[in-house]
């Protein structure tokens, strides 16, 4: 099979590999199996143009491709997709031992399973978006959402294999490194730039179609290294995936990269001497990137062109880009990326990194550890819109204060001294002398009684209990959403607006319903005596006038000194009970009024408590639970 071109067979021009350009020895020219082996190419293959004289200069392939011609004539697993191995021309990169034959079936794969801690957080961060939808935007909850997907997609496909990206700017040799990690020459390399114009992927092992169908990778770009079953099993599992270059001139180029750097499980970063400070990879990748840590390798490749330490300076200068980056580094046993320095012309240090990338590959947990780090991306972005770190909620004396604006705005206060004046001027009516009660009768008959509240208000008298009202609700408001992030902060005040429309209109019948009962104040029990003690008074001063004028017509015998004290005693005796009452219905009045100015109060209170307060506290409890969500979905306590 052709080794892989960057521009699909039959869609474009025939790009080759310096293998494929290599004239071919006398000794190794094409088999009757190679005849045979073209039909079973595919479609693309059926497509491709005549290349006249350059047939001639088809890689030769020996006993591999008879044996490879003889496999597919048996019926045995060949995808058309097989690398061939590198001839003598092509770059020094390990051979490895033909395949045996298998049959073409598919193996069923375990699914991959999150731990505890990580399930718990993605079921908390699905709650918290849910929570959320109706108080945020979808551009807010967008990046939370795709993560969700993703690890749900991530979930469902196996468990058993690691896809790793490699990645880097053009001339980093990613490429180059490709083939020398795969063994054998898949990917193109040159000085044609860009050499890589679409992913390819290499599988080491069964069962990762559809974790390359998730990169969207189509069959032509897929490869399997020619290899036995025990040839090299430090990679097994591994699915690696060369991108084109992140800072490629075509758009289609960088979108590749972008679109499959959020789907694979780990990625390794190349970098060369003249740009591994390149702002575009620090700061546009690296930098956005730092919470992966542990799922990243930074790569120095091309150290042959350095001389003496030149190399340990140049990567101790990486190291240090990456600290100012944010990227923790695997060093002395703690997680982060790991950072190697290498030669994949040469091959110095790629073994260190095969060994890196084997026991990587084995452990099983790289798959987990990128989501997770995608959660503690999505939660570090969500943090301004669930916490702020202050103390957030509506206090008792915010409560207390609006209930007193409300009872201000209702005229509670002057309700209670009405009912204190309408208490005492009952009991001077009960206890007052006839003459003074005659008096204020002929008052009452002129004027309109006061001391009770009337029905209907005065327009500025109107206006002013509305604007108390406003001032009241727009406190309270400002209380609950102080120390809220702005979009529950926002929620709040909504909910304390709409909770206030109709508030004044429903105080004022409050007011009216709940304001001194219909009828008399009620009398305490010593008002009879209270009473019959002022009758007495009254009688006397009746008798001794009474007497006096009969004296006057001659009716009675002359005797000034009796009626004269009778008159003088009903006469001080009058006032002395009225004063003595008043003074005995202060208490009581004051009671009176105190309970009516109560009772306005708690009507005000609660009607405020209905309207506003509760709808306010159901926001504020809606953003407690999403805090606790997002306490877990961050793995820490939030303020």
């Amino acid at each position: 099979m052709a080794a892989a071109h960057d521009v699909p067979a039959g869609d474009g021009p025939d790009v080759r590999t310096a293998a494929d350009r290599a004239p071919a020895r006398r000794d190794e020219r094409p088999t009757r199996a190679d005849a045979d082996d073209r039909p079973a190419r595919g479609r693309d293959d059926d497509h491709r143009p005549a290349r006249g004289r350059d047939d001639d200069h088809r890689p030769a392939r020996g006993r591999d491709g008879d044996a490879r011609g003889r496999a597919e004539a048996d019926g045995v697993w060949d995808d058309g997709l097989i690398a061939r191995r590198v001839t003598e021309t092509g770059p020094a990169v390990p051979e490895f031992v033909q395949a045996d034959p298998r049959p073409a079936r598919s193996l069923p794969v375990p699914p991959l399973a999150y731990d505890g801690p990580l399930r718990s957080r993605l079921d908390a961060l699905r709650e918290l978006v849910g929570l959320s939808r109706t108080r945020l935007d979808s551009r807010t909850l967008a990046e939370a959402g795709r993560v969700l997907d993703e690890a749900a997609a991530r979930r469902r496909l196996s468990g058993q294999h690691t896809v790793v990206a490699i990645a880097g700017a053009t001339g980093s040799g990613k490429s180059q490194l490709f083939n020398a990690l795969a063994g054998v020459a898949i990917s193109e390399t040159g000085v044609r730039r860009p050499t890589t114009a679409a992913p390819i992927a290499c599988s080491w092992s069964d069962g990762a179609a559809g974790l390359i169908d998730r990169l969207g990778i189509p069959g032509r770009l897929r490869r399997r290294p020619v290899q036995g079953p025990d040839a090299d099993p430090q990679l097994r599992g591994l699915v690696l995936v060369d991108l084109p270059d992140h800072d490629s001139a075509a758009v289609q180029h960088r979108e590749h990269v972008d679109r499959i750097l959020g789907l694979v499980d780990a990625v390794i970063w190349v970098v060369d001497p003249e740009k591994y400070a390149d702002a575009i990879l620090h700061e546009r990748y690296l930098r956005p990137l730092a919470g992966h840590a542990e799922v990243m390798f930074v790569v120095l490749n091309q150290v042959d062109r350095l001389p003496g330490e030149a190399a340990d300076q140049v990567l101790d200068d990486v190291r240090r880009l990456l600290d100012e980056d944010g990227v923790a580094l695997g060093e002395y046993g703690e997680p982060g990326a790991t950072v190697l320095a290498l030669s994949a012309l040469t091959g110095d240090g790629v073994g260190e990194l095969r060994e890196a990338l084997g026991q990587f590959v084995a452990e099983r947990g790289a798959a987990a550890r990128r989501i997770a780090a995608d959660v503690d991306a999505a939660a570090a972005r969500l943090r301004t819109v669930y916490a702020t770190g202050r103390r957030a909620g509506l206090s008792e004396e915010a409560r207390e204060e609006f209930a007193a604006r409300l009872a201000d705005a209702v005229g509670a206060v002057a309700a209670g001294e009405a009912a204190e004046r309408a208490w005492l001027r009952n009991a001077g009516r009960a206890c007052g002398t006839p003459w003074l009660r005659l008096w204020r009768w002929y008052q009452d008959r002129r004027e309109p009684p006061t001391g009770r509240l009337p029905v209907r208000t005065q327009p500025d008298e109107e206006a002013t209990a509305r604007q108390r009202v406003e001032q009241a609700v727009r406190m309270v408001a400002d209380r609950a959403a102080a120390g809220l992030p702005a979009p529950w902060a926002l929620a709040v005040r909504e909910a304390a607006v709409r909770g206030a429309q109709g508030l004044p209109e429903a105080l004022d019948d409050l007011a009216a319903r709940a304001g001194l009962p219909p009828g008399r104040p009620p009398r305490p029990g010593w008002w009879p005596a209270a009473v019959l003690a002022q009758a007495s008074m009254t009688i006397l001063q009746v008798v001794g006038g009474l007497w006096l004028v009969g004296q006057i017509a001659g009716v009675l015998s002359p005797n000034l000194g009796v009626p004269v004290l009778l008159m003088i005693a009903g006469i001080v005796g009058g006032p002395i009970v009225e004063w003595s009452c008043r003074i005995a219905a202060r208490g009581p009045a004051r009671r009176y009024g105190q309970e009516a100015e109560r009772r306005l109060r708690e009507a005000a209170a609660g009607c405020g408590r209905a309207r506003v307060l509760d709808p306010v506290a159901s926001e504020l409890l809606r953003y407690r639970e999403v805090r606790e969500q997002y306490a877990r979905v961050a793995g820490a306590g939030t303020g």
